[in-house]
């Protein structure tokens, strides 16, 4: 069965649990969530942020993993009363002083037999006796049948139990919320703005009848073998075992033109005056650079990325290459600055924007252009 419910991106959807979250604090809302997505479209980093973000301690049942009576916990004869006693499992909330995220994950594909006993946890928050504290904020997760994972269809008596978030995968959303604020390799956020359409290929594979499909896991995995693998044959081999070989021997390409251009250490570190002979004149290049910028702004750094984010809508000016100015320079730095700005607002580094003349520079650019 379809899930008849607006899609949401990741970026979106964890503003919703977070509003869920306040709300419930407030006592406005008591409510269980469910995320339906494809296999490593990121429900499970949605609710480990949320938890992180809310100071709550996460606990994480993998429902395939487990029976009945892990939940319901072990019985126990009580002589003195003559009456069977059950001792809960330690895997569920009980500090009611400690805030907490219940995170069930793999829902779609337990057993039918334990969906019951998983009932009580979504609507009473109870499970036998033992009732989840008011601070506990209940989150549940799990594939599709269509989405090629092993999955039972939800019946209503669940699904009713729960409010639904469709999660779909966009390259904009996953960039801006997951891959510059985990500092992945910026050659990926930089193939994925020119190809958004290979960031979730499960579909297209399933129809295929291949194995490997690109999805937003995949190329975070892919990002930490560029981190980790020097060796370039050995590396190939590696990513197309983890994002399929067709889509790997493109990116490869990609690779390599922003590996032999990218120097973002040695332009934070030159003169100004010397910085322009280390852009990269390729748009690839280019665009890696904005992200690797961003990932390389800290307090003491933010002045000069800054300057060198600047510079790129001013490179055609400064460097004698034709090919420049049939690129979209200024696009690549307005987009490099909106993203830089987000970093600065969350850091609190607003005062060293407002005291860089190469910012106030951009600014009045934009503003005479009616920007």
């Amino acid at each position: 069965m379809s899930v008849n419910t607006l899609p949401v991106t990741t970026g979106e959807a964890l503003a919703v649990l977070w509003q869920g979250w306040q709300a419930q604090a407030t006592g406005g809302l008591t409510a269980s969530w469910m995320l339906h997505g494809r296999p490593g479209i990121g429900k499970t980093e949605i609710v480990q942020t949320l938890a992180t973000r809310a100071g709550a301690m996460l606990f994480d049942l993998r429902l395939t993993t487990i029976e009945p009576q892990d939940l319901r916990g072990l019985p126990y004869y009580d002589h003195a009363t003559q009456r069977t006693i059950w001792y809960r499992p330690e895997d569920l909330p009980d500090d009611p002083a400690q805030p907490a995220v219940l995170f069930l994950d793999e829902l779609t594909a337990a057993p039918p037999s334990l969906q019951p006993t998983v009932y009580g946890l979504l609507q009473e928050r109870r499970i036998g006796r033992h009732r989840l504290p008011d601070t506990c904020f209940v989150v549940a997760a799990g594939n599709g049948p269509e989405d090629g994972a092993i999955a039972y269809d939800m019946g209503t008596a669940l699904s009713d139990r729960l409010i639904h978030l469709s999660l779909r995968a966009t390259a904009q959303d996953w960039v801006e919320n997951y891959a510059l604020p985990h500092n992945l390799h910026p050659a990926i956020p930089a193939f994925l703005r020119s190809r958004p359409d290979l960031l979730e290929t499960t579909a297209e594979t399933l129809q295929r009848g291949q194995t490997i499909a690109c999805t937003p896991r995949s190329w975070a995995r892919v990002s930490a073998i560029l981190h980790a693998v020097p060796d370039r044959r050995l590396r190939d081999v590696m990513i197309a075992g983890t994002v399929g070989e067709a889509p790997a021997a493109e990116f490869a390409l990609v690779l390599a033109d922003i590996t032999a251009s990218l120097r973002v250490e040695e332009m934070i570190a030159a003169r100004p005056a010397e910085a322009w002979a280390l852009y990269p004149t390729s748009l690839h290049g280019l665009t890696a650079l904005t992200y690797a910028l961003i990932g390389a702004a800290e307090e003491g750094t933010i002045a000069r990325i800054i300057a060198l984010m600047a510079g790129i809508g001013q490179l055609h000016r400064h460097r004698d290459d034709p090919a420049l100015r049939a690129l979209p320079l200024a696009e690549l730095c307005t987009h490099g600055f909106e993203l830089l700005l987000q970093k600065a607002l969350a850091r609190g580094w607003q005062a060293q924007f407002a005291a860089s003349p190469d910012w106030a520079a951009y600014a009045k650019s934009r503003a005479e252009a009616g920007l």
